[in-house]
Parts: C-alpha cells; sequence; structure tokens
C-alpha cells in the first residue's frame, strides 16, 4: 500500500512546511498550519480531458529566440460588448489569459460576470459551483430576456469540467468561483489552500495551451483581500477588484494588477434591478444636487484612476454637546480629516477643537486623491460660517501643513471635466493657475488664508 503523503499549509500565506510549528515562519501569524494530505497524478486534469487531442491542446516545443525575432504585434481582444469592462482590461479580453475578480459578498460579482456571459457574442460556458441551475436561470431572466447564448454547467470537481469543455469547446469560461473547486489529485476539502492552487494550476495550463480567456470569482477575507494563498494573485494574467457600498447604487471596479493594460483605469456601475448599468459619465450623477445652493457642500475635482470625476463633499460642524467633540468621516479617511483641522486652527485661527466635525463624501464612493483636500476645507469653513458658496465652483488642491496650498498631477484633465460639466471657476494651485481651457476660469490661491478672503468676506 502506497504511503500517503502530507505537508503543511499556512492558511495565511499559503507557504508550505514539512512538519507542524506553532508559528509560520513566512508570514510571522500563530495557529495557522493545517496538515493537507497530498496525492498528485502524473498527468493533469486537463490533458486528461483531451485525451491527447493535438488540436485541442495546441502543444507546441519552445526553442530559444533572438529577442529582434520576437512578433511583437499584438493579438486582437476578444469584445466583452462591455465599456466599462473593456477599459479596466485594457480594450477586451486577451486569448489564454486569467482574469481573477474579487470583492465583498453580494457586491455583485456574479451579476457582472452573469451579465457579461449573457451578452458576449462568443461560445461561452458559466461553470457555477455555488448556486443550482435554477436560481442561475432566474437571476438571467431577470437581466436579459434573450438567454440562449449562454451555457451552464454546475459542477465543482474539475476532471468532471474539463470532460464537458473537452467536448463543448467554448470560446470563453467563466468560473463561479475557484474557492468551490475541488480536484482528485488533492485530498483535502475545497476551498484550501492546496486545492485553491491546484484548481488554478490547471486552469491556468487550459488557458494557455487553447488560448481560451478564463474569468475567475474569487472570495476575499474580512480584511479585505482575496481569501487563499497569495500566489494565487501571483499565478493569474489579471486581478479586479468590485467594490462600493452595499447601501448605495454605485459599484466601482478596478484592476490591481494587469499584464495586459494599464491599473488606472476603473469602470463605474450603477446596481439596478436588472443589473448592472454602465455610468459614462459618473459626474452628473455624483452631482446631482448642484442646483441646491446649501452651505457645508463643495465639489471636488478628483481623479480616479486617469478618470477625472467630479464629486461633491458635504461638511457639518456644530457645537459639541459633549465633552469630547466628535469626528467622523464617511468615504474619506479619517485622520486626514483630523490633520486639515488642525492646520485649519493652527495656520488659519479658526476654533474648532470644541465642535463636532462630520464629512461625508456623496454616491457612497471612497476617494483618497489628495486634491480634494481644498474642497474639505470650504465645505467645513462653510458649514461652520453657515455661509452658501457658489454652486458654479469647483475645487482641485492639495493642503499642505503649513497652510499652503499645493498643486496635483493632472490638473488639465480636471479642469476640462469641471469646464464640461458647466463650472465656471475652478480653485487650483498657483503654479497650475494657467491652462489652454478658455470655457471656465482657473483661479490660483496659495494660502488658506487667501481662500477664505476671496469666499467668505
Amino acid at each position: 500500500m502506497a504511503k500517503v503523503k502530507t505537508t503543511y499549509y499556512c492558511q495565511n500565506c499559503g507557504a508550505q512546511h514539512a512538519k507542524w510549528q506553532g508559528q509560520c515562519t513566512a508570514c510571522k501569524e500563530w495557529n495557522t498550519l493545517v496538515e493537507e494530505v497530498v496525492e498528485k497524478n502524473t498527468k493533469p486534469s486537463w490533458e486528461q480531458a483531451a485525451g491527447g487531442d493535438v488540436t485541442l491542446s495546441r502543444k507546441r516545443t519552445q526553442k530559444p529566440q533572438r529577442i529582434s525575432q520576437i512578433d511583437a504585434t499584438e493579438s486582437p481582444r476578444l469584445d466583452t460588448t462591455n465599456a466599462e469592462f473593456n477599459r479596466v482590461l485594457g480594450g477586451g479580453l486577451v486569448s489564454g489569459s486569467v482574469t481573477l475578480l474579487g470583492g465583498e459578498p453580494g457586491i455583485g460579482k456574479s451579476t457582472l460576470l452573469l451579465q457579461l456571459c449573457l451578452r458576449l457574442p462568443y461560445k461561452t460556458l458559466y461553470v457555477s459551483g455555488e448556486e443550482s441551475a435554477h436560481q442561475i436561470k432566474m437571476r438571467a431572466e431577470r437581466i436579459e430576456k434573450n438567454v440562449d447564448n449562454c451555457y451552464i454547467l454546475t459542477e465543482t470537481k474539475t476532471q468532471n469540467i474539463f470532460r464537458q469543455i473537452a467536448d463543448f469547446e467554448p470560446q470563453v469560461l467563466i468560473i463561479d468561483s475557484v474557492q468551490t473547486l475541488q480536484t482528485d489529485h488533492i485530498e483535502s476539502t475545497a476551498g484550501s489552500v492546496s486545492q485553491i492552487r491546484e484548481c488554478t494550476g490547471e486552469l491556468i495550463k487550459f488557458a494557455k495551451e487553447t488560448g481560451t480567456p478564463v474569468l475567475l470569482i474569487g472570495h476575499i477575507t474580512k480584511d479585505g483581500h482575496i481569501a487563499g494563498p497569495k500566489i494565487l494573485e501571483h499565478m493569474v494574467d489579471t486581478v479586479l477588484q468590485f467594490e462600493g457600498d452595499r447601501n448605495h447604487t454605485y459599484r466601482i471596479l478596478r484592476a490591481l494588477k494587469n499584464r495586459f493594460g494599464s491599473t488606472h483605469e476603473i469602470g463605474i456601475y450603477e446596481m439596478q434591478g436588472h443589473g448592472l448599468r454602465e455610468v459614462s459619465n459618473p459626474s452628473e450623477l455624483l452631482i446631482s444636487q448642484r442646483g441646491n445652493n446649501l452651505s457645508g457642500t463643495a465639489i471636488a475635482a478628483t481623479m480616479e484612476g486617469m478618470r477625472p470625476l467630479m464629486i461633491e463633499v458635504q461638511a457639518l460642524v456644530s457645537t459639541a454637546v459633549y465633552g469630547t467633540p466628535q469626528r467622523s468621516a464617511t468615504g474619506y479617511n479619517l485622520k486626514r480629516l483630523n490633520m486639515i483641522l488642525a492646520v485649519l486652527e493652527k495656520r488659519a485661527g479658526f476654533k474648532l477643537g470644541q465642535k463636532d466635525v462630520f464629512l461625508n463624501i456623496t454616491g457612497g464612493i471612497t476617494v483618497d486623491d489628495p486634491a480634494i483636500d481644498l474642497a474639505v476645507v470650504v465645505a467645513i469653513l462653510s458649514s461652520n460660517f453657515d455661509i452658501e458658496i457658489s454652486s458654479q465652483h469647483c475645487y482641485s488642491a492639495e493642503v499642505g501643513l503649513g497652510g499652503e496650498i499645493r498643486p496635483v498631477s493632472r490638473t488639465d484633465q480636471r479642469v476640462n471635466e469641471a469646464a464640461k460639466l458647466g463650472f465656471d471657476k475652478i480653485f487650483i494651485a498657483p503654479s497650475k493657475s494657467k491652462t489652454n481651457n478658455t470655457t471656465i476660469q482657473a483661479h490660483g490661491v496659495s494660502r488658506i488664508e487667501e481662500l477664505v478672503k476671496q469666499l467668505f468676506t
């Protein structure tokens, strides 16, 4: 009888150890090592399913080439018919690529890929290990009336999946999700480190040998990281993050890793009853209440990746009822808010130490662009003085610890976006005040005191 081979995997980082120990030497976490039975077959599941068919697996022996002789022409991408998804990927799906999509539970990962699957003009196979075929059909009918161009397979064992793939020969493969897959070559439960690594390796081998794009859905941990070994993100070609507040309708798709394009692009969607709607001009939606002049409201010209956005910043300043004043920020870094309040008190002389300050970024999105600092300052001072400011003005600059107004990158794109939406004036740093756009006035301010004199006196 063959001896059973076991090894110990860290459930936090995926490091392999020969024996059990209390602390993982790779990530320094305690009590994360779990024993797993490892018994690999000499022939992977994809090769077993292909049955040695050379036309299906497209195997070829690689030989060394001079770098000058390598064909650098880019192969045509597969159009997903989804402009936002294409934008994030860099133009569409690349043949043989493996894309991993992660996000919070219920954020809309399965809805996004099922909607993509229903509208793709290619032969697509959607493999689900989490839902039954009946559940998927009900969601598909809610998203799209014509659902005849999508094929559904409910299966978790990779051997059975590859057997169906060998007969079906799809042009695009979608897996929901990689944590539910299980292979017979590893004797451990689905979702374990060794199972995730082995199943992903088999899917990558299939994608590279057949040139079929593979889309994987991955779960995330409570810390926001994709569940499983960190090597999972290194193995795949593209890692996408689908994020947003479940209490709001807007979702942001961003690329954390992309071997075939930029990681600076984002896609914005709006969750509706019939699925996810692409938002081509998010600025108009995020500042929909622009016509109402209220104190404590300012418009910021920010950048999400390479995409300019106009967002609304709301602030509420009131006298503290209890001894300790409250500081609260939604969609904005609380530590940066405390820094700005300290600058306003120390450098500009505003007594905000005994007042409650609440800050909100409308639309349920989170912004970490330092260019929003100036809009935060204006919103806080407007609420503190209870003075309305013009809704035709917007702001884009960073605030330094000395109270100075500092320039930010891509100012021309921010100015052009503000002009396109009909703003009259944008307040920026003095060094960036010279722009080529004549439809909007770019006004440079050097310090907070100068801004206060122009807006509140």
